[in-house]
């Protein structure tokens, strides 16, 4: 690999947005490497669920189906860290690797998508993917009348515990030693309405076989059985590039977009988790679609352009 890489689009990211997009800019013929870290956020997630045509294909099926599609479309693939994104002009942008390599694309897509904090419970490691979660959009089918513990505070963990409620109505929030923070009277109100307790008590394990959680354990020596758990901790970007380039973002991190998925950079775009909506991996991959579609037409020159009816 050489040192000095040129390129229509750079795209950091190898998840279901990024390799997306590389496939549909590939197909207009533009020169393209996504540049990937190898370590998605759902690497441990037993299966992919609401995938069109691929029910529950596991994460690391969907990646190496999407790599081996991009590759037969001629993208390049970097199984890199993007260290360093900086806009040099409107028209070039440099990326720094972990490897040393320097890669210089005139547009750049953003698909770094986003990390889960996780509670600091022995135990959880074990069983997350399989019965610990944090979507319940992917994964709240699978706790239909099952106990259900949601760890977390606030209106986070209020939240998350109505949306569970479309699946089962045995469930119960764990603060895991912080106060509840319930200071809107709607949180208690609804939370009484369908007899959700709040306990506030430290857990000290996640009690499981394999991958199936029995009961978590309390310092007060209380036991609580439990099928599924969910926890509504928080997030972050998985990278700083984006803070890196000034795109302007929302208070948790997600870079903010137009409708083609354009940032507030130039030529800088940005999909999936790490801009605004459902954290879904179909919906990523939709937003990649749209968003090599913009690129494509933003690297098309003005000779092959019609004007605007409007402004004729």
């Amino acid at each position: 690999m050489s040192a000095e890489q040129n390129y229509d689009v750079a795209i950091v990211g190898g998840g279901p947005a990024g390799l997306s997009a590389s496939i549909w800019l590939a197909r207009y013929l533009h020169r393209v490497a996504v540049i990937d870290s190898g370590d998605p956020r759902n690497w441990e997630t037993r299966g992919v669920n609401g995938y069109l045509g691929l029910p529950a294909v596991r994460p690391e099926e969907l990646r190496r189906r999407g790599r081996q599609e991009a590759r037969a479309e001629s993208v390049t693939l970097i199984d890199a860290v993007c260290e360093r994104a900086t806009q040099r002009d409107d028209d070039h942008f440099e990326l720094i690797l972990g490897t040393g390599a320097h890669v210089h694309a005139r547009r750049l897509l953003l698909a770094i998508g986003l990390r889960d904090v996780w509670p600091n419970l022995p135990g959880i490691e074990n069983v997350y993917g399989a019965n610990a979660h944090v979507c319940p959009d992917c994964d709240g089918r699978e706790c239909q009348d099952k106990k259900v513990v949601v760890i977390g505070k606030g209106r986070k963990a209020v939240g998350l515990a109505l949306d569970l409620t479309t699946w089962t109505r045995d469930i119960i929030i764990c603060t895991n030693g912080a106060p509840a923070a319930l200071d809107r009277a709607e949180y208690c109100e609804k939370l009484d309405a369908l007899n959700i307790p709040v306990l506030e008590s430290r857990i000290t394990c996640v009690r499981h076989s394999g991958e199936r959680v029995h009961a978590i354990e309390f310092e007060n020596g209380l036991q609580l059985d439990v099928d599924k758990i969910f926890f509504a901790i928080g997030q972050y970007p998985a990278d700083d590039l984006g803070a890196q380039l000034h795109c302007e973002r929302d208070k948790g991190g997600h870079i903010l977009v137009d409708d083609s998925y354009h940032t507030s950079v130039r030529n800088c775009f940005a999909a999936g988790d790490i801009v605004p909506g459902p954290q879904l991996a179909i919906v990523a991959a939709s937003d990649g679609a749209v968003a090599a579609l913009a690129i494509h037409r933003s690297l098309v020159p003005e000779s092959r352009k019609l004007t605007s009816a409007a402004s004729s």
